[in-house]
């Protein structure tokens, strides 16, 4: 094929996928276009048949532990984790007028939705764990608007800490040797402070609704118990060391995720509380299949010229001007073009530098898609299911809020990030 062909076809067909996932309509899943554009990219020759499956057989590992990251996160939800964690943020916001309650139920959803997506990934906190929340302000007799948009924000700059956090962290894993423990030493300091920031403009944003009560609601009710199932929380603390254990022996973290999620499973199915249908659907085929197809779409654009245009703009080194330029760009470019194929076309150029800057493209993806809807699938998602809870969500207040968080954020978090490197060698 002609090579300008080739590259407008390869365009086309991103524009295409990412549209359709931004846009998608309900029961339409995002596969529905991206598998397509796979096939045609390779039977056009826009992506050669070679090519593809080297992209398949990179995220293998990765779609695997997504899809066990999954089952567990469910399984983990019907065995009522979330419920408790909304029942422990109902009772450590209650006891005072509706300004205290709110403050501290918003302190409890930080803590919460850090911890979740942290630890279950971020897909977890928009799915699960943000309907929990929306109960829970409505229990509490409080606006729900500030501790809503709080899980939308934690869930892309929350999951900076661990490699399973998020797929963009586990591409990145792939790309450099860090083991588990060292990628998530180098990565706490940013965490921190990007959580730090999002509080305190959070809390000042939404100074407003902090101090009213809901217009609307059954009014503050904080008396249930907190019963934490214990079995599924041991098994979650057993799957965090098995990552630990097999990513220092050389082995796929998927291998802890599914031993995990086969545990919560197997119970599961005993007692009979799910079935095996039920769980692989949890799995989330349809999703697995788009994340696999948009890589072989994004490698079309990338043999087409995008990675040659972008290398001219990448810095190298590992000082902080140069990790502060490479956030800086991945934040754009995931803002453009959506964050997966942001690290999917940045990976390569950044790699051979090392792990500065894989880790500075990282704080990009993960931080700047609080910027925009279209910055990452999460936030497509959340939008979502706040639709479906019939909440309103303002494209201007998301908007507003992105611009006053994440230059700050993405900022402090380079300058973390460099601090850590300097520190931990």
């Amino acid at each position: 094929m002609n090579a300008n062909l080739a590259e407008a076809l390869s365009v086309t067909l991103l524009l295409a996928t990412l549209g359709w996932a931004v846009a998608r309509p309900p029961h339409r899943p995002e596969a529905l276009v991206a598998v397509p554009a796979a096939v045609v990219a390779v039977a056009t020759g826009a992506v050669s048949p070679g090519h593809a499956a080297e992209e398949a057989a990179r995220l293998g590992p990765v779609i695997a532990f997504l899809a066990a990251v999954l089952v567990l996160a469910r399984l983990c939800a019907d065995e009522g984790l979330f419920h408790a964690c909304g029942a422990w943020m109902a009772r450590a916001a209650a006891g005072s007028g509706p300004a205290g309650r709110s403050r501290r139920l918003l302190a409890a959803v930080f803590a919460v939705a850090s911890l979740t997506t942290a630890v279950l990934s971020l897909d977890t906190t928009v799915v699960l764990l943000t309907p929990v929340v929306l109960a829970t302000a409505a229990r509490l007799g409080v606006r729900a608007r500030p501790h809503l948009y709080a899980c939308a924000h934690l869930s892309n700059s929350a999951s900076l800490l661990l490699p399973v956090s998020n797929l963009t962290n586990l591409l990145a894993l792939a790309a450099v040797p860090l083991t588990f423990a060292r990628f998530a030493g180098l990565m706490a300091l940013p965490w921190l402070v990007a959580i730090a920031v999002e509080y305190a403009v959070i809390r000042w944003f939404f100074a407003a609704d902090l101090r009213d009560e809901e217009l609307e609601g059954p009014g503050p009710q904080d008396n249930e118990p907190v019963r934490v199932p214990l079995f599924p929380l041991v098994t979650v603390g057993c799957t965090l060391a098995g990552f630990v254990v097999t990513s220092a022996a050389g082995i796929e973290p998927a291998w802890a995720a599914a031993a995990g999620a086969l545990v919560l499973g197997v119970r599961a199915v005993h007692r009979g509380h799910a079935s095996p249908r039920r769980l692989v659907t949890a799995a989330g085929v349809p999703f697995l299949a788009f994340v696999l197809a948009l890589a072989v779409v994004v490698r079309a654009v990338v043999d087409n010229g995008l990675a040659d245009r972008l290398g001219h703009l990448v810095p190298h080194g590992s000082g902080l001007p140069s990790l502060l330029a490479v956030a800086a760009l991945a934040a754009l470019l995931a803002n453009v073009i959506n964050n997966l194929p942001a690290v999917l076309v940045l990976l390569p150029l950044t790699a051979p530098g090392g792990a500065g800057p894989v880790l500075a493209v990282l704080l990009g993806v993960n931080i700047g898609p609080n910027l925009s809807y279209a910055g990452s699938l999460a936030t497509l998602l959340w939008r979502q299911i706040l639709h479906q809870h019939t909440h309103r969500v303002r494209l201007g207040v998301f908007t507003r809020l992105g611009l006053l968080t994440v230059p700050p954020a993405l900022v402090l978090s380079v300058v973390a990030l460099w601090g850590s490197l300097r520190l931990l060698g």
